[in-house]
């Protein structure tokens, strides 16, 4: 079988003929060649400049700019994601951790948080350490509450936008594979100690992502956004007391 020519070429030659065609015509009138071989010197020389100015300078600025559009949208992806599950998932599961103690001491974010103190936070939630027995948690409805979002998950898992940021990938694989396991069992009470090990690690996967994840969303709204920055300071699961009421 024969090989078609890329439209490229055929575009290629039509140009450098284009151009052939009126260095002539410029020569049938002017009869200059000398000028004519002036000026294509001078266009050549300032070629490789003109590469380096639309292709590498300017180029990468666009690319740039395009990829902080696509992650500006995919924060919003990450919010709407704390905003149906993920923000239940933090405050409802702690609650069963042995040392939820030491995890909200180094989470209680405030206001006057500085870049350093969330670098601080984002070290200890890469290296956390979750301490949970499956007998305290309600495995029944938090299966119910993962099913009952699964839909949205697998949409958010569609998102092109996503190849920009892997951890939040990894986030939504952990939910899924924990909705997947908890969905395989037909029953969820009396199950042998070694299984609920078992489910304890899937869910120190899942608060693992879910923790720097967060951290990270939250210092995004700080710098950008700080009205919404402000209902999370009143509602974060780390703190004593939560009130969406600004005293």
């Amino acid at each position: 079988m024969r090989k078609r020519i890329p439209f490229v070429i055929y575009l290629a030659i039509a140009f450098v003929a284009l151009s052939a065609i009126v260095y002539f015509i410029h020569y049938l009138i002017f009869r200059d060649i000398h000028h004519i071989f002036i000026y294509m010197v001078g266009d050549l020389a300032f070629l490789p400049l003109q590469v380096l100015l639309v292709v590498v300078i300017i180029e990468r600025l666009l690319a740039r700019r395009e990829k902080q559009a696509r992650l500006e949208k995919l924060n919003m992806v990450v919010g709407a994601f704390f905003s149906e599950l993920g923000n239940h998932l933090l405050q409802d599961l702690i609650k069963h951790f042995d040392n939820r103690l030491e995890i909200s001491r180094h989470m209680n974010i405030t206001e006057n948080w500085t870049k350093k103190d969330f670098q601080k936070a984002v070290a200890f939630a890469d290296h956390l350490e979750v301490e949970v027995d499956c007998r305290n948690i309600d495995l029944g409805g938090l299966k119910t509450f993962l099913a009952q979002r699964r839909e949205f998950v697998l949409t958010l898992l569609e998102n092109p936008n996503l190849l920009e940021h892997d951890r939040f990938t990894d986030l939504l694989w952990a939910v899924t594979h924990l909705d997947e396991e908890l969905e395989a069992r037909p029953s969820l009470i009396g199950l042998p100690d070694k299984d609920l090990e078992h489910l304890a690690g899937d869910i120190r996967r899942l608060y693992d992502h879910l923790t720097s994840e967060w951290l990270d969303y939250v210092q995004h709204l700080k710098s950008k956004y700080p009205f919404l920055f402000s209902l999370v300071l009143r509602m974060h699961p780390f703190q004593e007391h939560q009130s969406p009421i600004i005293t």
